[in-house]
């Protein structure tokens, strides 16, 4: 019998081709759909930054999909170990965004909910906090959360969240 020693020897077969182009053309979507911003930061060839540009400006659908196409190409002759960290970098800064403004919203809400029973949530992370002005913002939220206007809510968020970014 005949054992094959090396990886070049290994023929990758149709199925696992196609499954890596659909990998990297989605890869390719998901740049095309970050923000400017966001896409400056990552490692990108000229070339494959002016075929995402391209195809954001695009508004046929058939004429993106073949602009995808092309670029998930581009992307099979590109290394992309450097791009796939670079987004996931984006992506775990976005979902820790995401978890503290989760925490944010419980915080607000156990404060509405409790008053100020549950004003040392706030000082003991943030000792220097007007007490007075944040018991107004708890009373406010409170009456206005019971009449279920958000105004009150709103503010007493915006204030803890001017705290969290301190």
């Amino acid at each position: 019998m005949h054992e094959i020693d090396t990886e070049a020897d290994v023929e990758i077969s149709k199925s696992q081709r196609k499954r890596e182009s659909h990998a990297l053309r989605d890869l390719g979507e998901t740049l095309v759909k970050l923000p400017a911003k966001q896409l400056s930061t990552i490692p990108l060839s000229e070339e494959l930054r002016d075929a995402i540009e391209l195809c954001r400006r695009i508004n046929s659908h058939s004429a993106r999909k073949r602009q995808l196409g092309f670029i998930g190409k581009l992307l099979r002759n590109t290394e992309t170990d450097e791009i796939q960290s670079a987004l996931e970098k984006l992506l775990q800064q976005d979902r820790q965004a995401v978890q503290q403004f989760h925490q944010l919203e419980q915080l607000r809400d156990e404060l509405i909910a409790n008053g100020d029973d549950a004003l040392h949530l706030v000082t003991d992370k943030h000792p220097d906090v007007d007490r007075q002005h944040l018991r107004q913002l708890i009373r406010q939220a409170r009456k206005d959360h019971s009449a279920q206007k958000p105004k009150g809510p709103r503010a007493l968020f915006k204030f803890l969240r001017g705290l969290d970014v301190e």
